[in-house]
């Protein structure tokens, strides 16, 4: 195993070594830089019902897109089912989880094993107490993957934006074009961050410049919504993704088929900007369905777009 140790506060560094090493690389080799299309943007998306039903018959017509309240028109529209998966699973090993961390695991080896598809999708796993560590690289050997789960063992702080962060900048958005992979982060925790060294916010915008979609599991079995459990709520709806809330352990298993569910009935719209800005700001967007209150859209609020 790998520790990440600590990340720094600044966004366009490196991974903090600990203080006995040093790089091994040199720096311009170690950077990766996030490769953005300047000439369109693509959405991922989910429709329900208000029943949390799928609705997967609808077309691009049906949709209508604005950027900065500005109408948006449409250029290619489909129902993304097959799309090759880059998943990141994060768990939280802090001292917090520990009496219901051995149902976590095996609950997530059964989302491992019935999502990912040998040859065509890969799958990382991160823990996370005072520092995150990355367990498995990506990578689609399922057995591998669920051995690196199991061997986990809890205890410690709780950095969780420090996990996110590195998943997203130094694994997830590796693969190009971007439009060809559905990047997700599949979260197991509190929320409640104690030990990271980077922001809420800024772990959010590199899951917004990598196009990774957050789905959350709280940890919380308390019935009584915590601070924690409204960071995770906040960090999903914004990457366009859903926090799930099982008061039970037994209900673990639910959340992560509803996960894999959703994973598996997604549209997707590219769309160039008009007026095209490349001035690396935060731009914000809105997906509807015409004329169809009675149905939810769940999508990225936004995008950031390249300087130039």
């Amino acid at each position: 195993m790998r520790s990440l140790g600590p990340l720094p506060l600044l966004l366009a560094v490196l991974c903090a070594q600990p203080p006995s090493q040093k790089p091994t690389k040199p720096e311009a080799e170690m950077q990766r830089p996030i490769v953005v299309d300047v000439t369109r943007v693509n959405v991922l998306f989910t429709v329900t019902d208000k029943k949390g039903r799928f609705i997967i018959d609808l077309v691009k017509d049906d949709f209508a897109v604005t950027e900065n309240k500005k109408p948006q028109l449409v250029s290619e529209f489909s129902a993304e089912t097959d799309l090759p998966l880059r998943l990141a699973i994060l768990i939280d090993t802090s001292n917090s989880i520990r009496d219901r961390f051995r149902f976590e695991q095996e609950a997530s080896v059964a989302f491992i094993n019935h999502v990912v598809r040998p040859r065509q999708d890969k799958a990382m796993v991160v823990s996370f107490d005072s520092a995150a560590e990355l367990v498995a690289d990506l990578g689609d050997d399922v057995e591998k993957l669920a051995k690196s789960v199991r061997d986990l063992r809890p205890g410690g702080g709780t950095a969780m934006y420090d996990a996110i962060f590195f998943a997203c900048r130094d694994r997830l958005q590796q693969d190009q074009p971007r439009h060809k992979f559905r990047r997700a982060i599949i979260l197991l925790s509190d929320g409640d961050d104690n030990q990271s060294r980077v922001t809420r916010d800024q772990a959010l915008e590199m899951a917004q410049k990598a196009d990774v979609v957050i789905y959350a599991i709280s940890t919380n079995i308390s019935r009584t919504e915590a601070e924690g459990d409204k960071v995770l709520k906040y960090l999903t709806a914004e990457t366009g993704g859903q926090a799930f809330f099982p008061f039970k352990v037994e209900d673990l298993s639910q959340s992560f088929e509803n996960i894999a569910n959703e994973l598996r009935h997604q549209y997707n719209i590219f769309y160039s900007p008009t007026p095209l800005k490349t001035d690396g700001l935060f731009h914000h967007i809105d997906l509807k369905v015409k004329n169809r209150k009675d149905l939810l859209v769940r999508a990225r609020k936004g995008y950031y777009a390249p300087r130039l």
